[in-house]
């Protein structure tokens, strides 16, 4: 539960650092450069996190073991999950973006974890109990009101749902695939992180990339100060992905998904610290409402009410 729980706090941290980046000047400078924005970020941001996982790694001194785990059937099933979770994913919610706007592409996005949850229980045979159920869709529907802006964007409804269905599919595909993939123990939550990392940049750099048009603008980037935004965020997004990465393999994908999505509320509580943001009464209950449903979702009630009041008593005794 603490590496699932520290996935969405981090994962929090990165989308408001990303949301500074994205605010300087190399992207908004043009209507071009708002346009490609969103698809070179999340290039460097892949890319740049790649590199963190390679130092990461070879400090370990795995790097050679990742290179062999790569080659393996585990290995090919985190490269799958890669694809569905990065430029699958994450492209699919940027062109929801696009079309109907982030109210309701974050609102659509939110329904992943529920989507996972069905695939890991048909493919997995991952089971979850009727509180942790409620749970689930209590997290969901806090994100659902805490996104919800009245009149928000309209237009190309049908275009823009099917890009934030194509999201959540996406998302909830990777953790299911990568648990799958960790299950006989071929590769470690790092070296997966390491290859999933790498796949989605090579992916959108060889790819995705230049099909936008945009590497002219990606080179003019990278020695700007807004590039080094981004490789700070992506040092905050590595982690989160490790710990993410550990919780699916040891807490299965429905409850490290139900701990991630409590990334909504890290990011209005990091909001306030870094950038001042206000807060009103509907930010906090639906904060509230998300992390209770996911302690909810991703643990075991009874479990946690015996670990809460055994500490009393031994604080207590001492």
């Amino acid at each position: 539960m603490i590496y699932g729980l520290m996935s969405g706090i981090l994962w929090g941290l990165d989308t408001v650092l990303l949301g500074i980046a994205l605010a300087m000047t190399p992207f908004v400078s043009t209507e071009q450069a708002i346009l490609l924005a969103p698809f070179v970020s999340t290039f460097l941001h892949d890319f740049f996190s790649s590199i963190w996982m390679l130092i990461y790694i070879s400090f370990k001194k795995e790097l050679g073991k990742t290179l062999k785990a790569a080659k393996t059937r585990s290995g090919r099933f985190i490269m799958l999950g890669a694809l569905l979770g990065g430029p699958v994913g994450m492209t699919g919610y940027l062109l929801s973006i696009k079309y109907i706007g982030p109210a309701y592409t974050a609102i659509i996005s939110s329904l992943y974890p529920a989507i996972g949850a069905l695939l890991s229980y048909i493919f997995l045979k991952e089971k979850m109990k009727p509180i942790s159920i409620v749970g689930l869709f209590m997290s969901i529907f806090g994100i659902i009101i805490l996104g919800y802006a009245p009149g928000g964007e309209g237009a190309n409804l049908g275009f823009g749902f099917i890009f934030a269905v194509m999201c959540v599919v996406g998302w909830a595909s990777e953790a299911v695939i990568c648990a799958y993939g960790m299950k006989e123990e071929e590769i470690t939550p790092e070296q997966s992180l390491q290859v999933r990392q790498l796949t989605s940049a090579v992916t959108y750099g060889f790819l995705i990339i230049p099909v936008v048009k945009g590497i002219s603008f990606t080179m003019g980037v990278l020695p700007t100060s807004a590039a080094a935004m981004i490789i700070l965020t992506a040092l905050a997004g590595t982690t989160s992905y490790v710990f993410y990465y550990k919780g699916i393999h040891k807490i299965g994908a429905t409850k490290a998904m139900s701990l991630n999505i409590t990334y909504s509320a890290w990011a209005i509580i990091f909001g306030i610290i870094f950038l001042g943001n206000s807060v009103d009464l509907k930010s906090v209950i639906c904060c509230i409402m998300i992390m209770l449903g996911s302690t909810m979702a991703a643990g075991d009630i009874k479990e946690l009410t015996s670990i809460f009041t055994k500490n009393m008593v031994d604080k207590t005794s001492n």
